[in-house]
C-alpha cells in the first residue's frame, strides 16, 4: 500500500541522539561512548516506568534524570558543569545526514509530513529548527499532550485523530524496535530504520520494511 502521508519519531530516527556526547568527546573520554549508550537507556526505562506506574513526567525531565545517573555510572557524577553542557547540548542535536534531503523530497511528492516524539513541544521545537527541518514538517505530536508515553494506544491516535485518516494510510518511520512494534500493533504501515543492524525482538509484530537509513524509504 502507498502512503500519503509519513509520521516519523524524532530521536534516533531523524535526530542522532549521541551527538550531544560526541561534541564534547574531549571532555568525557574512554568513558563518553558508554555514558551516552546508557543516558540513552535510562532515558526510554524511565518512560516506560512512568507509564505503568502513572506517574507521567515530561521528557525533558527523564533525559535530566537519566543524565544524572548515566554521569554517576561512568564516574562523572560530581561535574556539574559538564552535566549543564551535555543538557544544552541535547537541545540541539543534529539531524542525520540523509533526513533533509529525504523530507524535502517527499514534501515535493505531496506527501504529508509530521513527527510523533516522547519528546515535550519546547524540545522538539528546539531540534526542528537546529536540525533546519521547520519548513519540512505539517505537524509536531508531542506525547505531552495526552501525558501518556510510547507504545500507548493513545498516543498513535492522535494523529489519525487529527488528520481524519485511517491508520493504514500512514507510513510511521522510526528506529526504535519497540516504538515500530507499537505502531504496528495500532495498525499504521511501518517501517524500520535499523541504523546499526539489531536483530529483530518483536517478532509477532513486524514492520512493512525494514531499511539501514531514511534513503532507502
Amino acid at each position: 500500500m502507498t502512503a500519503s502521508a509519513y509520521v516519523f519519531d524524532a530521536y534516533g530516527t531523524l535526530l542522532d541522539v549521541h551527538a550531544a556526547v560526541r561534541k564534547h568527546s574531549d571532555a568525557l573520554g574512554p568513558a563518553g561512548a558508554k555514558m551516552s549508550q546508557v543516558w540513552r537507556q535510562k532515558q526510554l526505562e524511565y518512560s516506560w516506568v512512568r507509564s505503568l506506574m502513572g506517574s507521567y513526567a515530561d521528557f525533558w525531565r527523564l533525559t535530566e534524570d537519566a543524565l544524572d545517573y548515566a554521569l554517576e555510572a561512568s564516574d562523572l557524577g560530581a561535574d556539574s558543569q559538564l552535566r549543564q553542557v551535555l543538557l544544552d547540548a541535547y537541545w540541539t542535536l543534529d539531524a542525520y545526514p540523509e533526513v533533509p534531503s529525504v523530507l524535502e523530497k517527499l514534501r515535493n511528492n505531496g506527501a504529508r509530513i509530521a513527527i510523533l516524539s516522547n519528546g515535550s513541544p519546547e524540545m522538539l521545537s528546539a531540534a526542528i529548527d537546529s536540525g533546519g527541518l521547520r519548513d519540512m514538517i505539517d505537524d509536531v505530536f508531542s506525547v505531552d499532550a495526552i501525558k501518556q508515553y510510547k507504545t500507548a494506544p493513545e498516543v498513535y491516535r492522535m494523529v489519525t485523530n487529527s488528520w481524519d485518516m485511517p491508520a493504514d494510510e500512514i507510513s510511521f518511520q522510526s528506529s526504535n524496535r519497540w516504538d515500530v512494534a507499537g505502531a504496528q500493533k495500532f495498525g499504521f504501515q511501518t517501517v524500520w530504520i535499523n541504523r546499526t543492524e539489531q536483530p529483530d525482538e518483536y517478532k509477532n509484530y513486524q514492520p512493512d520494511r525494514v531499511i539501514p537509513t531514511l534513503n532507502e524509504l
